[in-house]
């Protein structure tokens, strides 16, 4: 079905549909990693922006060509060997996952060390010493002017079988015995490590497979818009990202898919309070900034009615996508 829709889009949707799916898509991909670590495992991680600098940067440094490199960098030029280094676009976004993961894996020894306010902190931290380093190492990130004119390789394909992979992956991972554990360490990391369960191993992995994910969704945003600079990875992502997997249900892989469908989408859709427009005959002015406070509105409804997110922790599945219809069709007939 995702296949035959996604013919359908690249036929019929104009130019701003596909941008606009393409979003959806990488949204689900850094909602769903990022519900690993915070829902399934529990831990307050405040740090996803940087993992998908880290992505972005190197897929864009791998691909561009040594000419648009030249063009990018007028003030300080490029390091080599990436001012020779042009690679293909699979593989350049497989290396913005590897060195997403790489820094996941080095910075996860300090950072798990300490759980709760302290966790959200030194992440916090991180995130933003990340995005100070792009804004000032200009022989590797261009600096504040950032990279700029990268080819456009995101398309549908791309961007869906990334978000169908990675949902995938994780839904798996999650339903595993590795998954029980993490939510095992989450419901009570004392007596989990009680068990004989190396709670810091379980947590190292679950926060590198995160990142890598991170990763990988920052390539394809960098090759979807086009352009990067250190202001597009500020706490503003993570913070996005943080109202999505809470409003779909923390711990919710299917929530989180639904949530960042929701949110891309709504976010586009309420465009519309903002514009002038004449309805019964009454010329309507545009009201900038509505559609932020009816999102903040439907925000706190969500908050108020459904305090564990629209799907609670639990999982949308086929059987239970046949008992909702089961319950349609016996309402009906009765």
């Amino acid at each position: 079905m995702l296949i035959l829709l996604l013919g359908a889009a690249g036929r019929w949707a104009d130019e701003y549909q596909i941008r606009l799916l393409n979003n959806v898509a990488i949204f689900i991909i850094l909602a769903v990693s990022y519900n690993l670590i915070n829902g399934v495992c529990g831990q307050f991680h405040l740090g996803p922006n940087a993992f998908v600098a880290l992505g972005a940067y190197t897929a864009a440094l791998l691909t561009m060509t040594p000419a648009e490199k030249t063009v990018n960098f007028l003030i300080t030029p490029l390091y080599w060997p990436l001012s020779q280094l042009s690679l293909p676009f699979p593989l350049a976004l497989l290396a913005g996952g590897l060195v997403a993961a790489a820094f996941g894996f080095l910075t996860g020894f300090p950072v798990l060390r300490v759980r709760g306010d302290y966790l959200a902190i030194v992440t916090l931290g991180f995130g933003e010493v990340v995005r100070v380093l792009a804004n000032n190492l200009q022989g590797l990130t261009n600096g504040p002017l950032g990279l700029k004119g990268l080819y456009p390789y995101t398309n549908l394909w791309w961007s869906w079988g990334v978000a169908a992979a990675t949902v995938a992956f994780i839904a798996l991972l999650v339903n595993s015995d590795y998954g029980r554990t993490l939510k095992a360490i989450r419901d009570d990391e004392t007596a989990a490590r009680a068990m004989g369960v190396d709670t810091f191993r379980h947590l190292l992995l679950a926060y590198v497979l995160s990142a890598f994910f991170f990763g990988i969704g920052g390539g394809l945003l960098a090759h979807l818009i086009t352009t990067i600079s250190p202001t597009l990875f500020t706490f503003f992502l993570t913070f996005n990202l943080l109202i999505i997997i809470v409003v779909g249900g923390l711990g919710s892989t299917t929530g989180s898919v639904l949530a960042a469908v929701l949110f891309t989408l709504g976010g586009e859709w309420l465009r519309v309070v903002e514009e002038p427009r004449v309805l019964l005959g009454l010329n309507i002015p545009g009201i900038p900034g509505m559609r932020m406070v009816i999102f903040s509105f439907l925000l706190l409804l969500v908050i108020i009615y459904f305090r564990r997110g629209l799907l609670g922790g639990r999982e949308f599945t086929r059987a239970g996508f046949n008992r909702l219809l089961g319950r349609i069709f016996h309402y009906h007939a009765s």
